[in-house]
C-alpha cells in the first residue's frame, strides 16, 4: 500500500510511473468517482514527456496523446456491460507502441492483456491510498524501483 498525502505527492508518484513505464505497458486504474484516476493520469503523461492538456475520456472513451512515448487513455465508465469489447478495438492500444491507461478497468477485465498493472485508489480528502497489483512478470524492474522510491 502506498499512501500519498497531498496533490504534490500524487503528482510526484505519477511522474515517477510515467518515467518508468515502457511502450506496451497497460495500467489499470480503479476507484470511485473523484478518487484521482485522471489526476494520476495527468502526472503519468508528464512523466512520459507529454505536454498536452490531459482530460478524462468519459464521453469519447479513448483519448490519444503523443510524446516521447505515446499515451492511450481509455475510460470504460460509460460502457454498457453487454458491449463487445473486442469490437471497440482496445487490443490495438494494448499491443501498441505506447502506454495504455484504462480507467474503470474492472468493467473490461476479461479483455485485458495477460500482463498489466492494476492500481486500486481509495481517497479521503487530499489523501490517496494505492493498492498496486502487478499481473505477470513484465514489471519486475518497475516493482523494484517502486520499492526503492516509495517503500512499498
Amino acid at each position: 500500500m502506498i499512501k500519498l498525502n497531498n496533490l504534490e505527492e500524487t503528482e510526484k508518484f505519477g511522474r515517477f510511473l510515467g518515467e518508468n513505464l515502457r511502450p506496451g505497458d497497460v495500467l489499470c486504474l480503479n476507484g470511485d468517482l473523484g478518487a484521482g484516476k485522471t489526476t494520476l493520469t495527468k502526472s503519468i503523461a508528464l512523466g512520459l514527456g507529454i505536454d498536452d492538456y490531459v482530460t478524462s475520456p468519459t464521453f469519447t472513451i479513448v483519448n490519444e496523446y503523443y510524446g516521447k512515448t505515446n499515451l492511450y487513455h481509455i475510460d470504460t465508465y460509460r460502457l454498457d456491460d453487454k458491449v463487445d469489447v473486442a469490437y471497440l478495438g482496445f487490443d490495438e492500444y494494448f499491443y501498441s507502441d505506447g502506454v495504455t491507461i484504462v480507467e474503470w478497468a474492472e468493467k473490461i477485465k476479461e479483455a485485458l492483456p495477460e500482463e498489466y498493472i492494476e492500481i486500486n485508489i481509495s481517497s479521503s480528502g487530499d489523501t490517496r491510498e494505492l493498492e498496486i497489483n502487478f499481473i505477470g512478470n513484465r514489471f519486475e524492474r518497475l516493482k523494484e524501483k517502486l520499492n526503492e522510491s516509495f517503500g512499498n
